[in-house]
């Protein structure tokens, strides 16, 4: 069962998600949201859309922009909408 733990804590976890580009996304439910806080920092993939990002925080630290999402996908990334991914320094066990 996929889940993401950053600081020794359980930010996510699920037995139902979605894989895309190696990347495992966690479905809104899965995440624990008062480890999350939302950042402005936004990017842009070309075949899933605008990405929006959250910061992670856990015990009073904080680590920017390691949780992203994509609240409106094109249509070839609808599966994902609304999931959270994970990176810098997040470990994503599968």
């Amino acid at each position: 069962m996929p889940r993401a733990l950053w600081n020794e804590q359980v930010i996510a976890e699920t037995e139902t998600f979605e894989s895309v580009d190696g990347n495992v996304y966690f479905p809104p439910g899965a995440v624990q949201a008062d480890k999350l806080e939302p950042s402005d920092h936004t990017s842009f993939c070309p075949w899933k859309g605008m990405v929006s990002y959250y910061d992670v925080v856990v015990d009073g630290k904080r680590n920017k922009n390691a949780a992203w999402y994509y609240p409106e996908p094109k249509e070839k990334a609808m599966n994902i909408k609304d999931h959270v991914a994970f990176w810098k320094g997040v470990d994503v066990e599968k």
